[in-house]
């Protein structure tokens, strides 16, 4: 990086007043807002097409190899592997008519369907289809289609398939997966015969099962010796906690140790904070778990399983549904037209905000055939089929971030993707690396867009401060700050006029018309959302995406070292802010009004 940045005129232009932003970005991207959603949809479903028949010869090879090692591997199972998406409709009303088994499963209620044993193949055109075990009567058909309508899918009626019944057997019980629908019962067994080892190897695979059917994306288990002190076993859904089971001391024991076993861990040394991994099999998918155990009061133990199921990863038009605009700068970003046409980009926002899940699918995104994408992370949590990753040691010889940002140098990578820029030599390293053409793509821990550039910043050392000041001002491209917000069960949300809930005040403060039909949270909530009134979470964005060449960007340097604030009022920077966001998710009844204000407020 150059150490004297070439010095330049100052911008003498008087500032824009708050708001003339949008004005200002419409004016440097003409097209912004000209396509219809119609035209956008058919651009996505050409993409998605393109990108299945990106990797299909290399998949077609791959599988003829794998079927000679004896693994049956089916072209659609390694498109999925490879991140080449299925095509999806743009207008999220327009997917309910059709699903394929494995959304309809993740979807509706276990409850709905597990206890009629059916296997639900397929949903096209408002025809749902299903192969039957035993013959169905009436009434299941409806509560099965009403159940499916209070989901969000258009279902007009149910046509049964006819299927070889050992088949059918067999299939649901490699697909379905019974066990989720059987855990409270196999934990009483288990109680009862403490010292039963097939029982609790049963009780773990269905406690997996049930966290996983339940959309968990952690458990919490914690081991206390002390007899007044409860041994709570807890699922993290939708952001909160919820105590699923209770267990004796000495049961926890033995499945804290079965756990760290299968980790790979010394299961017993219980001061020592230590993480491992394990994999199993689940819905005829691989399910892969990360374990993290560490002491917990005086003489107990805190595990707690991340459960990563690359079935769950969104892909990237899925994840940018609702934010077009910025899905396509980004796209751009992440294809530049010419090798060496580098950059920057930043994925901003607290622990459990998503960043990683964002990060995969910009990763997906990339033409993987033809770049080469080399990342590094710590810890590597989803392979990524066709690049190459590389894991952090901490603590040895060339191990670290930076140690491993400058080594990949050397292995003509096109994209570097940085798990995390966490110390100041990580940061300068990554400077360096998108000044030399490449495309660098990682996440920071803060709370705003505005605020990535001073985290950065702070981590600069101070004899470098103009120096690699200047090298971030020509080299962001885009900055994310995202946060997940819940969004309501469309089976039971309450719906009203915003001004019957919402003062006059609050209506303005957040530009909502009082006529305005609005949905409030279901506190008791239904089947659907298992009494919770919330039904999973959604991207709320706050970004900037710098359209500037670099001859032009002296202004975002002032600004970094005068006044960051006013880097939102550069021609050429795009804004996107979470109120406008939260905005959209209230019209379009996905969000609480009420809940809106505090997202707001933070």
């Amino acid at each position: 990086m150059s150490e004297n940045p070439p010095s330049q005129e100052p911008n003498n232009e008087a500032p824009k007043a708050p708001g003339e932003e949008v004005k200002a970005s419409l004016a440097i991207n003409p097209d912004r807002g000209a396509m219809t959603r119609e035209q956008l949809a058919i651009r996505r479903r050409e993409k998605a097409k393109e990108g299945r028949e990106r990797y299909l010869d290399m998949v077609q090879r791959e599988r003829v190899m794998l079927l000679e090692q004896g693994i049956a591997r089916s072209t659609e199972q390694l498109l999925d592997m490879a991140g080449a998406v299925t095509s999806t409709e743009d207008d999220e009303e327009a997917i309910k008519d059709r699903a394929t088994g494995d959304q309809l499963r993740s979807i509706l209620p276990v409850q709905s369907w597990l206890p009629l044993r059916i296997h639900l193949i397929g949903l096209k055109d408002g025809v749902l289809t299903i192969a039957p075990l035993y013959e169905m009567q009436d009434r299941q058909i409806e509560a099965l289609m009403s159940t499916a309508k209070r989901s969000g899918f258009r279902v007009d009626k149910v046509e049964i398939e006819i299927w070889d019944r050992k088949e059918l057997t067999d299939t649901l019980r490699a697909v379905h997966d019974l066990s989720a629908d059987r855990c409270e019962k196999t934990l009483s067994q288990w109680l009862g015969d403490i010292d039963n080892g097939l029982l609790l190897n049963q009780f773990q695979r269905d406690m997996l099962a049930e966290a996983l059917q339940m959309r968990a994306s952690d458990i919490h288990l914690v081991h206390d010796n002390t007899p007044e002190t409860p041994n709570w076993i807890q699922y993290r859904i939708d952001g909160d906690l919820l105590p699923m089971h209770l267990l004796p001391a000495d049961s926890m024991a033995r499945l804290t140790t079965l756990l760290k076993r299968d980790a790979g861990l010394n299961f017993g040394d219980r001061v020592t904070p230590k993480d491992g991994r394990f994999g199993f099999q689940w819905q005829g998918r691989s399910i892969d778990v990360r374990v993290a155990a560490g002491p917990h009061a005086q003489d107990g133990e805190k595990i707690t399983l991340r459960l990563l199921d690359r079935a769950s990863l969104k892909g990237f038009d899925d994840l940018f549904r609702r934010h077009l605009d910025v899905a396509d700068s980004l796209s751009k970003l992440l294809s530049p037209e010419i090798k060496g046409a580098g950059g920057l980009i930043l994925l901003s926002g607290p622990t459990g905000s998503g960043k990683t899940t964002t990060l995969y699918a910009c990763v997906q995104h990339i033409d993987r055939r033809r770049k080469h994408v080399l990342t590094i992370e710590d810890p590597i949590e989803y392979e990524l089929r066709y690049a190459t990753q590389w894991q952090v040691r901490h603590g040895m010889a060339g191990g670290e971030f930076a140690d491993l940002i400058r080594a990949a140098m050397r292995h003509d990578p096109d994209y570097i993707v940085i798990g995390e820029m966490r110390d100041p030599d990580t940061v300068e390293t990554s400077l360096r690396a998108a000044e030399s053409g490449h495309t660098v793509i990682s996440t920071v821990h803060a709370d705003t867009a505005l605020q990535t550039f001073e985290r950065l910043r702070s981590l600069i050392p101070a004899t470098r401060e103009r120096s690699s000041t200047y090298t971030l001002a020509q080299q962001v491209g885009a900055i994310l700050n995202q946060r997940l917000v819940r969004t309501l069960c469309q089976g039971c949300a309450h719906t009203k006029r915003a001004g019957e809930v919402l003062s006059p005040d609050i209506l303005e403060h957040v530009g909502l018309d009082k006529n305005q039909e609005v949905r409030l949270h279901n506190s008791s909530g239904c089947d659907l959302c298992s009494r919770t009134g919330i039904s999973g979470r959604t991207l709320l964005l706050d970004a900037l995406l710098i359209n500037l060449p670099p001859s032009q960007r002296n202004e975002i340097y002032e600004a970094l070292l005068l006044n960051v604030n006013n880097i939102k009022n550069i021609d050429g920077v795009l804004v996107y802010s979470r109120k406008d966001g939260l905005l959209d998710l209230v019209v379009s009844g996905m969000v609480d009004p009420i809940a809106a204000i505090s997202y707001l407020d933070e």
